[in-house]
């Protein structure tokens, strides 16, 4: 499958959880939505969803206070990895999300142009 096909139900589901996790949660949705998102579990659920569309992921902590997320295209070995989204964030949850969110729209991008 190509990164994020926009035609399946979860990669639209993906985009839209993520895009939403990126809103400050000032609503009583978005409390819930972040509850579920701004932890470990969430990251998890994040990285399982952008695996599924073709994404390899790096989280890691730099010692700095700052995590830094890395999802890319490709497999590795003959099939060379691109970085699709990256970000550098104080938390964990909010570093994957913000990469996530970077990948999928540069992968939107550039199916619409």
């Amino acid at each position: 499958m190509e990164p994020l096909d926009l035609v399946d139900p979860r990669a639209r589901l993906l985009r839209a959880a993520v895009g939403f996790a990126l809103v400050p949660p000032d609503r009583p949705e978005l409390r819930v939505l972040h509850s579920w998102l701004d932890c470990w579990r969430g990251v998890g659920d994040v990285v399982t969803g952008m695996t599924r569309q073709g994404y390899e992921v790096s989280l890691g902590d730099h010692g700095s206070g700052q995590w830094i997320a890395v999802f890319y295209q490709g497999h590795g070995g003959y099939q060379p990895l691109e970085a699709a989204g990256t970000a550098q964030a104080p938390t964990p949850c909010c570093a994957v999300q913000r990469a996530a969110w970077t990948a999928v729209t540069k992968m939107e991008d550039n199916h619409m142009g």
